[in-house]
């Protein structure tokens, strides 16, 4: 078996050196941590993801908000239900497309945005990163997201 130049074994079946399971492994810890901070808001991690959206870009079209978040339309739809029940946003048809959902936050939701902010420093203070070093973590994360996109959609 050959290495790789990272060290691992090319074609290794070993579970420790798949980049799925360390990625995969990662977002779940990810993910438990962000949860005590997210429960204190009330709001899922998906849920937080959506309102991040709303909060950089306003009302938005439902499209618009499963694009940014490389989620399909079934997923986000179920989210925003949720999202509306709890009082903190809206949806209404387009005026000039009614086939287009539009989202925004209500003022509940642009209060509760001031207690979100302390998340992201909250986390890392949790984990103890540092900023270049969410930096290098996160522009590498999307440097393979790029390449594992343009693998899937050339496999289509």
């Amino acid at each position: 078996m050959t290495n790789d130049e990272n060290g691992g074994a090319a074609g290794s079946l070993l579970l420790d050196e798949q980049l799925c399971f360390a990625l995969y492994a990662a977002q779940r810890a990810v993910t438990a941590a962000y949860r005590p901070l997210l429960d204190d808001l009330g709001l899922t991690y998906p849920q937080y993801l959506v309102l991040l959206v709303l909060w950089e870009r306003g009302e938005t079209t439902v499209k618009e908000l499963a694009g940014a978040l490389r989620l399909d339309y079934g997923t986000v739809s179920p989210l925003l239900k949720r999202l509306e029940s709890a009082g903190l946003v809206r949806r209404e048809r387009a005026a000039g497309d009614e086939r287009s959902v539009l989202v925004a936050c209500t003022g509940r939701a642009e209060e509760l945005k001031e207690r979100a902010a302390r998340v992201p420093g909250a986390l890392l203070a949790a984990t103890e990163l540092g900023g270049p070093e969410v930096a290098r973590l996160r522009e590498e994360l999307w440097q393979l997201a790029e390449r594992a996109q343009a693998a899937a959609d050339r496999a289509h």
